[in-house]
């Protein structure tokens, strides 16, 4: 059991009142509030505009007999602005949760309309706020294996606009890809550490003695 706990919940926030700012494909709310502080008492009332997102999940996609990825390109809005960078994105199979349906559904659902392939019921990961700051984003994170030689195509649904690659690469080739800045979203990042430890022979459940252990034995 983690020894670290919070100082404060969310009692220990006040809202002053909230209203959305902004309505269109995502929701922006204004919210004015105060917390407690640290050193004891109140903030003063503050504004934040707070982005809102459905939950999310991704999964990643191994081949365990040929060590390869299946992996996914598409073009993504956020990153048009970057002019060192394609605004095209190697990811993993990811998307947004339905209402009534479970985080693994959805990644299998995601597998089939984004990579063509079918998976059984995936390895979870770990979950986590994506950008917290200012996004109510939540995302949970899949494991799941595959025949990579029936992974090929252009995928996606018409309706919303997808026009998705199936890229299938070595692991070396994808962290590499990872290491000189090609891969370079959380979700992705986050999935190809916990498969290097994987592949080493390290469990993230692990006590930390354990996974001493295990990481000094798997050293050259």
């Amino acid at each position: 059991m983690s020894a670290y706990r919070p100082v404060y919940d969310r009692q220990d926030v006040t809202i002053v009142s909230r209203d959305t700012a902004f309505q269109g494909f995502f929701a922006i709310d204004r919210i004015v509030l105060r917390h407690r502080l640290f050193a004891g008492g109140w903030s003063n009332d503050f504004s934040r505009e707070l982005f809102r997102r459905d939950p999310a999940a991704g999964v990643l996609l191994y081949d365990p007999k040929s060590d390869q990825l299946v992996l996914v390109e598409q073009f993504r809005v956020g990153m048009l602005d970057a002019m060192d960078q394609s605004p095209w994105a190697l990811e993993l199979v990811a998307g947004i949760v339905d209402e009534g349906e479970s985080a693994a559904d959805m990644a299998r659902r995601e597998v089939h309309e984004e990579a063509g392939l079918e998976i059984g019921s995936p390895l979870f990961i770990c979950d986590y706020f994506n950008s917290p700051g200012g996004s109510t984003e939540r995302i949970k994170l899949f494991y799941a294996e595959v025949d990579a030689d029936q992974a090929d195509g252009i995928h996606g649904l018409v309706e919303e606009n997808e026009d998705i690659r199936v890229v299938v690469m070595s692991f070396d080739d994808v962290w590499d890809a990872f290491v000189s800045g090609h891969i370079n979203n959380a979700m992705a990042i986050i999935a190809l550490q916990w498969l290097r430890l994987r592949r080493a022979g390290i469990d993230a459940t692990m006590s930390s003695h354990e996974r001493a252990t295990a990481m000094s034995k798997s050293l050259p």
